[in-house]
């Protein structure tokens, strides 16, 4: 990847652009990181840069990441992450990574932790439809089900729906558009909608996948012979 961030999510309001047009977008407030380690192809096989993001008191770190964090002389964080970036090895140890290393109009992919919904049934979990209501139905509406499983395969298979945990996992939404960044504030606004609550930890880093860009005209034939009537006499509706 080319570029990377952490953030901490603020929460969603809408603006308006140029032509008066309605933008529902996500406030985040994004960095300032520090690098706090490097790794190396010669060292360790790889190219990559670990950021740290929001001071913490030293009181409330373990032993090993109070160690971690002395060694490479920075301030104590509560968040890390590693990042294989291209110009991973340019950086060093205790290097800044601001809000300004993306800018408007940057297609980015958002990661976090998904908001927790407890324990859910099936119907509201997986989608599933309720048994009818009338006729003897029993206390079973809202139940999975019957699970299909006889002596063959005398199991059920992995990922059938049922009832458990909701929400709570790490999600990614990729390809949103930055609609405005200001480096004063560590702010980054992005079109959409982005995982987890207000508060929570996202990261941000340039989108996987490929932007094709319209150009103008795209669609036309510029072979004559496929042009409609009113522009090429030669064809046989034009002449009749």
């Amino acid at each position: 990847m080319q570029k990377a961030i952490i953030g901490k999510k603020v929460g969603m309001t809408q603006i308006f652009d140029e032509t008066g047009h309605v933008i529902p977008v996500t406030v985040i407030e994004a960095g300032p990181c520090v690098v706090t380690q490097k790794k190396t192809k010669e060292k360790d096989g790889y190219a990559a840069v670990q950021l740290g993001y929001e001071d913490i008191k030293e009181k409330k770190l373990s032993k090993p990441e109070r160690g971690h964090l002395a060694k490479a002389g920075v301030a104590y964080k509560k968040h890390l992450k590693e990042f294989k970036l291209e110009k991973a090895a340019e950086m060093n140890v205790g290097d800044e990574v601001k809000a300004d290393v993306f800018a408007k109009g940057d297609h980015i992919d958002v990661t976090g932790i998904s908001k927790g919904h407890g324990y859910q049934g099936a119907i509201k979990r997986c989608g599933a439809q309720r048994t009818p209501t009338s006729h003897g139905g029993g206390p079973v509406h809202r139940h999975a089900g019957s699970m299909g499983s006889t002596s063959t395969p005398a199991r059920i298979f992995k990922g059938h729906i049922g009832a458990g945990q909701m929400g709570n996992e790490q999600t990614t939404v990729q390809n949103l558009i930055v609609v405005k960044v200001e480096p004063e504030m560590n702010m980054i606004v992005v079109r959409g909608a982005i995982p987890g609550p207000k508060g929570g930890i996202v990261y941000l880093k340039n989108t996987v996948k490929t932007i094709h860009i319209a150009k103008a005209g795209a669609g036309i034939s510029v072979n004559p012979q496929k042009a409609s009537a009113r522009v090429n006499p030669q064809k046989a509706s034009a002449r009749g």
